[in-house]
Order: C-alpha cells, then structure tokens, then sequence
C-alpha cells in the first residue's frame, strides 16, 4: 500500500466522506430557462398594495352586465333581494344599455351613505350617443355581504323591494 508523504493529503475512503446531493439547479435558485424573478431564489417582486374596489364599483359591473344582457340575471342573484329579482328580469329583457352593439362604457360613479350599512350610489353610464342614469341602494347585511335593494335605470320607474 502507498504511503502518503508530507506533499500529500491522506486518502480517504468513500464511505467515510458524506454524500452530497448533485447541483440540479443554478446558483440563483431557477431552473435553466426561467426569468422570472418571484420565486424561488429571486428578489419579491415590489408591487404597491391595492385598496379592493368599493362595494358601489362592484354592483355597477355586476348591473351593467346583467341590463347589457352579457350575463343573465340568475348569474348575479344572489346580490340582490327576492322581488327585485323579477324587475331586474324585466329590466334585462328590454336591454336598456344595448346601442346597436356598441359597448357602453361607465363615465362615472358616486355613493351617497345615509347611515352605516347603506349606501346609495348613482352611475352615469354611455351607450353610443346616449348617457344613461343608473341609481341603486345597497344594504349589508347580517352576513357581512352586500345586497342591492332597489334599482332605477333612466327616467323610469323605481325598481324597489319591500
């Protein structure tokens, strides 16, 4: 057997050294091809946290789509209390918003809150030439969710529930 000199470092067995787990992965932490920084290994990317959209800028998506006839009525009933549920079916089926298939588009939004819990809340809405008014109340509830109670679109009647 070879013995080692002072130059030398003296061998060791195989199984005495500890095993080490290959490199699959490059030193920053990616797998091979992958640019995107968030994870893992790379810096969080620095996004400035966002307030959730208020309660009125909700329902008036969820109105505008429903009276458009993009989404049916069912789609969004849950939101709304039991016998305005029958006029947003006859709202809808008249599709106040549809100008020969033009988009309308929500030129502004304004809440009014006439004591906590409730607030009522006006839209003004454009479909081709024309501006439209929509004005709905919304109430929360026990649950912590928010209901539409009554809803009037134009210069028509007032949808309200009892």
């Amino acid at each position: 057997m070879h013995e080692p000199t002072a130059h030398e470092p003296p061998l060791r067995k195989v199984m005495d050294q500890p095993r080490r787990r290959p490199r699959t992965r490059p030193p920053g932490g990616r797998p091979p091809g992958r640019h995107d920084a968030r994870r893992p290994g790379g810096r969080p990317s620095r996004v400035p946290p966002q307030l959730p959209p208020h309660p009125a800028e909700l329902f008036t998506e969820r109105l505008l789509l429903v009276l458009t006839g993009q989404r049916p009525v069912h789609w969004a009933s849950r939101h709304f209390t039991g016998s305005l549920y029958d006029v947003l079916i006859r709202l809808a089926e008249n599709q106040p918003l549809n100008d020969q298939g033009r988009q309308p588009v929500v030129r502004g939004i304004g809440h009014y809150q006439p004591e906590p819990g409730v607030f009522e809340v006006f839209a003004r809405i454009s479909a081709g030439p024309r501006l439209h008014a929509l004005a709905f109340r919304l109430h929360l509830g026990d649950d912590r969710r928010w209901r539409c109670t009554a809803v009037e679109m134009g210069g028509g009647r007032p949808a309200l529930a009892p």
